[in-house]
């Protein structure tokens, strides 16, 4: 259900919308611990193009209600419902981070009938956390060690990571990013950082029956090309793989432009 910049989710989170343009539809949903505010000069450079840009804070993010625990389910059905609150159709589906296990549960679970292609950014699929059968990923105990600091130091977290993931960005921009992050519910961040790391979409990867385009910064430290954009590509060899030389986890910040033009060109 739709009221104003709001859409009110089947199990009653109350989710802020931003709607912009006409035409082909694209949903940009941010990652981990980011707003719709990420994906504003794309979305203006979209909007511009003659598409439709909208993008939404996740649950416990921004504007958004924070009802608490969430899973990659709980933020696949949220997808839909606002995909069928707007009545989204023949709509590219840009995830950037951990959303892109938001999309791929989407689809496994409800479908994509609403859905003509996925563009994954920086996406930390398919599988992060090290395990018997997963024998590329990282040990659990880095992750640990993560989850820890963003309980009891978020602000030295962000300190460290703000940086690395928009390298070369004046520090107003740093200070915007970290604004974002302290402005989500620290529940949300913490649950939402080790609903993605424990997460394995290997096998669901091979049901998302829609054209897949993967953009990978080769500079990124928070999905690495070798564990993230490339395993996935081995898994899905008839995706299109852009490698983008010199850029990290937050090319919608640092290289706009081109993310938006490769989004554009790909939506119409």
């Amino acid at each position: 259900m739709r009221d104003d910049d709001f859409i009110r989710t089947r199990s009653g989170a109350r989710l802020f919308v931003r709607d912009w343009g006409r035409g082909a539809p694209v949903l940009l949903l941010p990652g981990w611990a980011m707003t719709s505010d990420l994906w504003a000069t794309v979305m203006l450079r979209l909007e511009e193009s003659g598409l439709r840009a909208i993008s939404y804070d996740r649950r416990g993010h921004g504007r958004s209600s924070d009802p608490g625990p969430m899973d990659y389910d709980t933020l696949a059905d949220d997808l839909a419902d606002v995909m069928d609150a707007l009545d989204l159709r023949a709509c590219t589906v840009v995830a950037h981070s951990g959303a892109g296990g938001e999309v791929v549960r989407a689809i496994t679970r409800r479908g994509a009938s609403r859905i003509a292609r996925v563009i994954l950014v920086g996406a930390t699929l398919p599988a992060p956390m090290l395990s018997v059968t997963n024998p590329d990923g990282l040990p659990p105990e880095a992750f640990a060690a993560v989850n820890r600091q963003l309980r009891e130091d978020l602000d030295g977290w962000i300190a460290e990571n703000a940086e690395p993931f928009a390298p070369g960005a004046p520090d107003r921009t740093i200070a915007w990013l970290a604004a974002m992050v302290q402005g989500c519910s620290r529940r949300a961040i913490v649950d939402y950082q080790a609903v993605v790391v424990q997460s394995d979409f290997r096998a669901e990867l091979a049901r998302v029956d829609v054209p897949l385009t993967i953009i990978q910064g080769d500079l990124d430290v928070s999905a690495p090309p070798a564990l993230c954009g490339q395993r996935v590509l081995a898994l899905r060899p008839d995706a299109e793989y852009l490698e983008y030389e010199g850029v990290a986890h937050g090319p919608m910040v640092t290289h706009a432009r081109r993310l938006a033009d490769d989004i554009a060109e790909r939506a119409r």
